[in-house]
């Protein structure tokens, strides 16, 4: 699969909410920035913070575009995230089913055809002023 395939894959699993098939194409290591937080290492470290987004957000992402290195070493993803905030994540404003619409980011380093570091970007400050802080 290319690198731009895996990508695709990734985020087809994400929005069809296939954690298995989102979580299978990780590397063993991932390495996962989170957006503005820390950096965390490990498929099963990867899995948690997921089950835990799953909890608090509900979200699809369309108008992908998605760009890989020739060597398919890396890629990046442009989307725009369609979301509803469920339950209130900790340190953030209360939760009472606001729907959100913001752009974001990625940026993917890939191993051996999975991918091995993932790096998110999105503006907090506009998620935060959409939620009703």
């Amino acid at each position: 699969m290319t690198a731009a395939a895996t990508i695709h894959a990734y985020y087809d699993a994400f929005n069809r909410q296939d954690m298995d098939a989102f979580l299978a194409l990780l590397d063993e290591n991932v390495v996962h920035d989170i957006n503005q937080g820390e950096r965390q290492t490990g498929k099963a470290v990867f899995a948690k913070f997921m089950d835990h987004m799953n909890r608090c957000y509900k979200e699809t992402l369309t108008d992908m575009v998605i760009m890989a290195s020739a060597d398919g070493k890396r890629a990046s993803a442009e989307f725009v995230v369609n979301g509803e905030y469920l339950v209130t994540d900790e340190g953030l404003p209360e939760a009472n089913g606001q729907k959100y619409v913001l752009p974001a980011g990625a940026f993917f380093e890939l191993k051996d055809g999975k991918v091995s570091r993932v790096t998110n970007y999105y503006n907090l400050s506009d998620w935060i002023a959409q939620v009703g802080a």
